[in-house]
């Protein structure tokens, strides 16, 4: 697949190891993975090496990218209790330089057996420790958290360098994302002293809407700059491309949803090589 970012202003960076990126919001539908799918294959035109790991057992960024249930295998269950490796779990996908370990079916009990597992809160982050060699296939690993605060998502914080968070702009997002910053804090304190808010995406934006404008207001008001310039809009080809098993940007390229996803992968490139400098 042709890179639909021109080379020249793709601003691509090559860290040593890859940078992980845990996509997270307790609250669903708020287009989280939505945009773990469409933001993985936009850094993948790039020419950017992604892996997205599914770590909802909804499965829908497995579904998303043209994955049945019958088809996956091994997948994130496996890896977190030890019985696979993720070089064992990862397929490459249709798309060209993005990769995915899906979601198996036993993921939904995961919550329970890691319980009494050692390290519990830190059993992906094990795992992922031959992919984060900095001589490993991936560039970026994306990590599409469930919605819910429970043992899961704490496994994706901890193997996390930092936390993207995609905000609906509708009344209650504001109210339900201290949550999650009060979660982020925790782990920071106790777990993952390195874990950094990478920035907060404003998805489901529409224009014709005041209250879309005010939530967007009251972001930008109390994160600041940690809120994208790019707003992901409401927008139906957003939506029917998950049942066609394809991103947006596959099924209708020119789409203002695919259009978004793009420059949204242009301005976390952009943020990442800024954040790499300032980082001692």
């Amino acid at each position: 697949m042709s890179s639909p970012i021109p080379e020249s202003d793709s601003l691509r960076i090559r860290p040593r190891a890859p940078r992980v990126l845990a996509l997270a919001n307790q609250k669903g539908g708020v287009g989280k993975t939505t945009t773990a799918i469409n933001l993985g294959t936009a850094l993948a035109a790039t020419g950017e090496r992604v892996l997205l790991i599914d770590l909802d057992s909804q499965g829908n960024a497995s579904t998303g990218l043209g994955i049945d249930r019958a088809d996956r295998g091994i997948g994130t269950y496996r890896v977190l209790i030890g019985e696979d490796t993720p070089a064992a779990a990862t397929r490459q996908t249709y798309i060209p330089n993005l990769s995915l370990i899906p979601a198996d079916a036993d993921l939904a009990g995961a919550e329970i057996e890691l319980v009494d597992l050692s390290r519990r809160e830190y059993r992906l982050r094990d795992a992922l420790q031959s992919v984060r060699a900095a001589a490993g296939p991936f560039t970026y690993v994306l990590i599409d958290c469930p919605p819910s605060l429970g043992l899961l998502t704490l496994n994706g914080l901890v193997a996390a360098d930092a936390v993207l968070v995609p905000l609906q702009c509708e009344f209650y997002a504001l109210e339900g994302i201290s949550s999650l910053m009060r979660t982020i804090e925790m782990v920071r304190r106790g777990l993952n002293p390195a874990l950094e808010l990478q920035g907060i995406v404003l998805t489901m934006f529409d224009r014709r809407n005041n209250l879309s404008e005010l939530v967007a207001a009251d972001a930008r008001g109390f994160f600041g700059r940690k809120v994208y310039d790019t707003v992901i809009p409401r927008n139906i080809r957003i939506s029917e491309a998950p049942s066609h098993g394809k991103p947006v940007l596959l099924y209708d390229f020119r789409s203002p949803g695919a259009q978004a996803y793009i420059h949204l992968a242009g301005e976390l490139l952009r943020r990442e090589r800024a954040m790499g400098e300032s980082r001692p």
